[in-house]
């Protein structure tokens, strides 16, 4: 069965600011990630952010208003969110958390 991949948190008109941080996202999982399952891919309109959320890594891409790509860690004991400017800043604390 074929899963489809939905956009959430956007409407049919997409702000040109959302649009370019979308697009900044996929180049992003283009470049690191791709072929990598994606679990989501949305806007939170509390935040600003426009993401794609990854299975594998427990990370998301993220780009606030089509500002430069960032990565989000989430500590899921705590809720607190981290952010790096690169994947191996993420990856360094994503083993922190897990150690």
């Amino acid at each position: 069965m074929e899963t489809i991949l939905t956009i959430n948190g956007l409407n049919e008109n997409v702000a040109y600011c959302e649009a370019m941080g979308l697009s900044k996202c996929f180049e992003a999982y283009a470049n690191e990630f791709a072929g990598d399952t994606i679990l989501e891919v949305g806007f939170n309109p509390n935040s600003g952010y426009v993401y794609i959320a990854l299975e594998d890594y427990s990370v998301s891409i993220c780009s606030m208003l089509g500002r430069a790509v960032e990565y989000l860690v989430t500590d899921f004991e705590t809720g607190e969110e981290f952010f790096f400017d690169t994947m191996e800043e993420a990856r360094e604390h994503l083993e922190t958390l897990n150690a």
